[in-house]
């Protein structure tokens, strides 16, 4: 039987000692405390190779919230995140979740029960042992201005089980069921035009529909993510916007995204991306040789928000290593 290792990320003595006795005994499970300074926690992990984290959000010094984003990007795997608030609904609580967190744990106190916690601390390690860390990755792609073939030529080299992908073309209302269409025709995954609560899942790419802004949002206490597409004043003058399109990405996943920005004119998406980037997650911007408008892509550039300056074809490729899949021939 092999054992789920869980590590305790807590500079609290009485809170290491109560959740390692709420484990004692379990014959599946194998505890680690580690150290109470969050920098030398991190530095062991590759060391002590965890399935399960168990981090308190509210540690002094590096802090628990910059620890989970660090440790997300450099070693990914399942995070419980422990609040003295305790609900899925307060700002540290609900942070934890944007950066990647699976769920929310009551940091304990004296007065808790100890069978309380041997009762519900176990299964919950459990759960989320199981949890694919890849499933909470987001694709997130803009484009206007040559942009429908442009991504084409991503979407075709992209995998039929890979991160979910939103994407945010600048096109008419009558003409986003033809692009929806041909990429089906043509693309491993499933393409589809966008309706108000569609889950976000790997495998699907959903893509706005023209005259509708459409925006991500995190689905709490439950896997995974649904969009919301509405009505709304243009944003860059546009309507669907990459820039509102990127913002609700940066607030649900946060790190967990890789942002890509395409041939277009304007600067609608340059913001958006920046905004991505500085939530943690790897921003891609197509290269000016390569662009039908090298507008898009330049103002997010001179702004900062661009990781990675990369040819079109070489974008299928870049996603993938940055969303910590396999390169693409």
């Amino acid at each position: 039987m092999k054992r789920i290792k869980t590590l305790i990320v807590t500079d609290s003595a009485m809170v290491r000692k109560l959740l390692t006795g709420a484990l004692a005994g379990e014959p599946d499970l194998e505890v680690d405390a580690a150290p109470p300074d969050a920098l030398v926690a991190l530095d062991k992990l590759p060391e002590l190779k965890p399935d399960v984290v168990i981090l308190d959000l509210e540690m002094p010094g590096m802090g628990g919230v910059t620890f989970l984003r660090e440790l997300l990007l450099c070693y990914p795997t399942s995070v419980i995140a422990m609040s003295s608030w305790g609900t899925e609904g307060c700002p540290v609580a609900r942070e934890g979740l944007r950066l990647g967190a699976v769920g929310v744990l009551t940091r304990p106190g004296r007065q808790d029960s100890e069978d309380d916690l041997k009762r519900n601390l176990p299964p919950l390690i459990r759960a989320a042992a199981k949890r694919d860390t890849n499933v909470n990755m987001v694709i997130a792609i803009g484009a206007s201005t040559g942009g429908a073939e442009a991504i084409e030529q991503v979407l075709m080299r992209l995998p039929a089980n890979g991160p979910g992908i939103v994407i945010t073309q600048h096109i008419p209302a009558a003409l986003s069921p033809v692009l929806v269409q041909r990429l089906n025709q043509v693309c491993p995954m499933e393409v589809k035009e966008a309706q108000d609560g569609d889950k976000l899942t790997p495998g699907r790419a959903l893509i706005a529909p023209g005259g509708l802004h459409m925006m991500l949002r995190r689905t709490f206490g439950s896997e995974g993510y649904r969009v919301s597409v509405q009505d709304g004043p243009p944003v860059c003058y546009q309507r669907p916007s990459v820039d509102v399109m990127f913002g609700s990405v940066a607030e649900a996943a946060g790190a967990h995204t890789v942002g890509v920005i395409l041939t277009g004119m304007g600067s609608d998406g340059a913001r958006g991306l920046l905004q991505l980037k500085k939530a943690g997650a790897r921003t891609i911007a197509q290269d000016e040789a390569s662009c039908v408008v090298f507008g898009m892509p330049r103002e997010a550039i001179k702004l900062g928000a661009a990781g990675m300056v990369v040819p079109l074809s070489g974008i299928p490729s870049a996603i993938m290593r940055q969303a910590g899949g396999s390169q693409l021939n």
